[in-house]
């Protein structure tokens, strides 16, 4: 029997985080662990270093072919990872 107050788990949690102020950085924590999925194992495991900062999201690869087919595509990365979270939260790609 639900009462007036129950609510499922997943909205509690949703709920959880948004008081606690968390839910910016579990977004960007997931979108990082999505990261080998949407680009795939080879440019994932030669990405030296992926974080989120300011609402960018910075990549660091050595490999000046890697960097340069990850400019070209910079957009389509911004609007997939959007898309993964259901709103924005990268809103620029910095390639170092």
């Amino acid at each position: 029997m639900r009462r007036g107050n129950d609510m499922t788990i997943k909205d509690a949690i949703d709920q959880m985080l948004e008081v606690y102020k968390l839910r910016r950085k579990f977004d960007e924590t997931s979108l990082l662990s999505f990261w080998p999925e949407m680009m795939g194992q080879a440019i994932a495991n030669r990405t030296k270093q992926l974080f989120i900062r300011d609402r960018k999201l910075y990549i660091r690869v050595e490999s000046s072919v890697i960097k340069h087919e990850l400019l070209l595509i910079r957009s389509q990365i911004i609007r997939k990872m959007n898309e993964r979270v259901g709103k924005v939260v990268i809103e620029e790609v910095v390639i170092l």
